[in-house]
């Protein structure tokens, strides 16, 4: 008797944790997922070290919302138009598996153009005023200043911008003409950002269609300067950026 209680036991708790994990995975597929922030090109928005919420629900759902784009569903289904101004994640795609984060800024249809760093949308430019410079730290405690813009699309959706480098590669290009089923998106950092300026023959991202999109980001829930080894516990309250926490993402 006590060696059947024993089996049951661990049949129950194999069970359990079974099911712990398939109510995982199906939040991660359907409602949330954790993505982090490797690189500067959402700067000032995103910072490196940052880890946010996706909601995968925003945007309906492709093969790119399961684990490992498994090819279960064809186009995209429950599907949601973007706004313009969103801060989406997507799956980069000349190469449909590495994930990219920027905003989206041109819907199908759009005529989009950037001349002297000044961004236009249908032949209009978008609201840009000069702000205080962006001071970021790194994880030594050096302090970087940047010129700082405030954008305002047409749907009021307002964000602030990096402008590193006046007359740089991408301040100045050609039309881009939005097609259906696609995006353009953009990099809140312009002249350190790989994206929808920059043809995927030259590794850039181009057009992103709109089976590629994951999911849109909404919230930071932690945020770290990177000081700190994961192993480094006692220097963890010292690497964490507290005042991040917790922050929805414009």
């Amino acid at each position: 008797m006590p060696q059947g209680k024993s089996k049951g036991g661990i049949g129950e708790t194999i069970r359990t944790v079974l099911y712990a994990v398939a109510i995982a995975v199906a939040l991660r597929t359907i409602v949330y997922e954790p993505f982090n922030i490797p690189s500067e090109s959402m700067l000032p928005t995103l910072w490196v070290g940052d880890y946010l919420f996706v909601a995968k629900y925003a945007y309906g759902y492709s093969r790119h919302s399961l684990p490992l784009s498994l090819p279960l569903i064809r186009g995209r289904i429950f599907e949601r138009v973007p706004e313009r101004g969103d801060v989406a994640v997507f799956k980069l795609p000349r190469d449909g598996s590495t994930d990219y984060i920027k905003r989206i800024i041109g819907l199908p249809g759009d005529r989009l153009q950037m001349m002297n760093g000044q961004l236009f949308i249908n032949a209009n430019p978008v609201g840009r005023v000069r702000s205080e410079d962006f001071v970021y730290p790194d994880r030594n405690g050096n302090i970087t200043r940047y010129p700082q813009y405030r954008e305002t699309l047409s749907n009021g959706v307002s964000y602030s911008t990096l402008d590193i480098r006046v007359g740089g590669d991408a301040d100045d290009t050609v039309v881009f003409v939005v097609p259906p089923g696609h995006y353009f998106v953009m990099g809140d950092n312009r002249d350190n950002s790989t994206d929808s300026r920059v043809a995927p023959s030259r590794g850039g991202v181009g057009f992103v269609p709109a089976a590629n999109l994951v999911g849109r980001a909404d919230v930071l829930f932690f945020s770290t300067n990177g000081s700190a080894s994961i192993w480094e516990f006692w220097r963890w309250p010292f690497a964490a950026r507290f005042d991040r926490f917790f922050q929805a993402v414009h």
